[in-house]
């Protein structure tokens, strides 16, 4: 699937198989979002790899849209490490292109995935650090649920002309 392919064609996709990750994905994944643009090239991101069941099953009750976890075998969040990036609003936007690398990067491999935002809300920052024991310095971004997909959803055009202006409003 070429880049272009991947970005008109990839879903949210929330149901999936009974079926684990390799370890090898998940590093095609992190190596994926890894290669985003970072403001300075700090790299601030940190990323948190969770295949732990029971974690997984905690996590919903933290937050409200994470249903999908209680079936998903896989889900990285996406954090920020707030000492080598400390200029607010760069960091979170690191770490949003990172996030939508991993996402790109799952449909490319053929599994499904979504972005469950974390950051601005302090409620599921501060419950998701809770639980995952993050020091301080460590801010989360996005978590994303991952797995082999068990629902196939259509491409959708999203394209808009009436979004686009040229040179002035």
């Amino acid at each position: 699937m070429d880049a272009l392919e991947a970005i008109l064609t990839r879903r949210s996709i929330r149901k999936y198989q009974v079926k684990l990750v390799d370890d090898d994905t998940v590093r095609k994944l992190l190596e994926a979002a890894m290669a985003a643009p970072s403001s300075m090239n700090l790299q601030p991101w940190r990323f948190i790899v969770i295949d732990d069941r029971a974690i997984l099953d905690k996590i919903p009750e933290l937050h409200p849209h994470a249903k999908m976890l209680k079936e998903a075998p896989l889900a990285v969040l996406v954090c920020s490490d707030s000492k080598v990036q400390n200029i607010e609003g760069y960091w979170a936007q690191d770490c949003s292109a990172a996030t939508e690398n991993i996402l790109l990067a799952a449909h490319a491999l053929g599994l499904g995935a979504v972005w469950l935002g974390v950051f601005p809300r302090k409620e599921r920052m501060d419950a998701v650090a809770g639980l995952l024991g993050l020091p301080e310095e460590i801010k989360p971004v996005s978590l994303i649920s991952i797995g082999h997909p068990a629902e196939d959803k259509p491409t959708s055009n999203r394209f808009n002309t009436s979004f686009v202006h040229r040179n002035k409003w």
